[in-house]
């Protein structure tokens, strides 16, 4: 499961935090970013230690093909088309970027891509994981 927003610093970055989490026996999660920060947002490390998850050690990543072949299936959250040549089925999920908001809005954020990635794990568990995926042509 790879998990992809703009700079793989916030969104993404929860995403994976919360599939290491809670779902490690269905998939292998990862993320990437369509153009990588330098670091993941301290904010966002500081509202997954919320949570008691700890993502510290995780960092951005680029979106490459080859990251991507290796996945079954990609959640895109960058509100972005993803480049061509990717071809792993794609499942968007409208999230509002946080970086540069406030602090409540990063809990949002982190809130709403935690059920999403509960009910994505439920999903699969039940054995629909690519039930409303696109498959690239």
């Amino acid at each position: 499961m790879l998990f992809v927003c703009v700079g793989n610093s916030c969104r993404s970055q929860m995403a994976e935090g919360f599939a290491r989490c809670y779902g490690e026996d269905v998939m292998k999660p990862a993320s990437a970013g369509l153009a990588p920060a330098w670091i993941v947002m301290p904010e966002t490390v500081h509202t997954m230690a919320e949570k008691n998850i700890d993502i510290s050690d995780q960092y951005p990543k680029p979106l490459h093909p080859e990251l991507a072949s290796k996945s079954d299936l990609i959640v895109n959250m960058s509100g972005e088309d993803l480049p061509d040549e990717i071809r792993t089925p794609v499942r968007n999920w409208l999230v509002r970027d946080p970086i540069g908001e406030t602090e409540s809005t990063y809990r949002e954020v982190r809130d709403q891509i935690e059920q999403l990635v509960m009910d994505l794990i439920l999903e699969i568990r039940r054995g629909n994981k690519k039930s409303d995926s696109v498959p690239r042509t």
